[in-house]
């Protein structure tokens, strides 16, 4: 009986200390305006422009451990962005810089 008893326990720690991890892939963001983007975009990323951050992350992602990547056009947006974001209790925010910077960070330039 004890070890089923232990069994159990070690099976619930295990099973908390992974749902404690997020397996979520990241979220890269650009902040540029609508023409911005539709001048030069990285396909497959969030167009969200700085003050509407708040609002639309919230709804696309509740999770406030998601790692969320931000890039404009030389970084200063996106510190706005992720200011409000971490008054909102967002954690994992990391300013990409640049649009050029982004692509370069994640080995999309030529």
């Amino acid at each position: 009986m004890k070890i089923k008893a232990f069994n159990l326990s070690a099976l619930f720690v295990i099973t908390a200390l992974l749902s404690s991890f997020s397996f979520a892939e990241t979220v890269w963001i650009d902040v540029r305006t609508l023409v911005e983007n539709q001048r030069d975009n990285i396909e497959g990323d969030l167009r969200i422009s700085h003050s509407n951050i708040v609002r639309e992350v919230r709804k696309l992602y509740p999770d406030k451990n998601t790692e969320f990547h931000f890039y404009d056009k030389t970084g200063g947006r996106s510190d706005i962005a992720i200011s409000a974001l971490e008054r909102e209790g967002y954690k994992n925010l990391h300013n990409a810089g640049s649009i050029e910077e982004a692509r370069q960070e994640r080995g999309l330039t030529d």
